[in-house]
């Protein structure tokens, strides 16, 4: 039996956000994780030293293109787009801050942790809004006593397009913690235990 080995790709130059596209579509890849630090190093004094860590990793525009054109090559292919860490290594709040930027700015669905400290602000800035879940379950119960046709939530239409949205909203938060309330669980998950993605 051929053994399939998940590669996480670091992209750092030009040259590697460039072929981002390609380097998706590779066979086994299931991460493209962005290096800040030393893609602000390969340009060559470009871009200052601030922009290193927050806010300036999130506004300068370089970095913003290349944010978004990672993420955007990744989800593309399938494949799960990683933020850089921060450099910040204890600062809950700040840690924290940067994740959800990440997040919900850039469309990160993961991001790194250097210290142990990390993990859980980073975690939390992940996860989903609870008032979002709370409208996922309740439109996708709905949308199951419809046959899955198209349906009608707090006054708007909800079909399959939406469906999937929120079908992968509840499993991501269901993968990091986010209690689902109790009738999407039996619905949806009755016999399906959390797995990592």
């Amino acid at each position: 039996m051929r053994r399939e080995l998940p590669i996480h790709v670091l992209v750092e130059t030009h040259g590697a956000l460039r072929e981002a596209h390609e380097i998706a579509r590779l066979p086994w890849v299931q991460t493209l994780d962005f290096g800040l630090l030393d893609f602000v190093s390969a340009h060559h004094g470009a871009i200052p030293a601030a922009a290193m860590r927050s806010p300036g990793q999130f506004e300068h525009h370089l970095l913003v293109r290349a944010k978004t054109e990672l993420v955007a090559a990744a989800l593309a292919h399938g494949v799960v787009p990683a933020h850089n860490v921060t450099l910040d290594l204890k600062n809950a709040a700040q840690i924290g801050a940067d994740a959800r930027r990440a997040r919900l700015e850039f469309g990160f669905l993961r991001m790194y942790s250097i210290h142990p400290a990390q993990i859980r602000p980073i975690v939390e800035a992940m996860q989903p809004d609870h008032t979002e879940v709370a409208a996922a379950a309740a439109i996708l119960l709905a949308a199951q006593q419809a046959d899955w046709g198209p349906i009608q939530h707090a006054g708007e239409l909800h079909d399959r397009a939406s469906y999937r949205y929120y079908w992968e909203l509840l499993q991501g938060a269901r993968l990091t913690g986010v209690a689902l309330p109790e009738a999407a669980e039996r619905a949806f998950f009755a016999a399906r235990p959390p797995s990592a993605a």
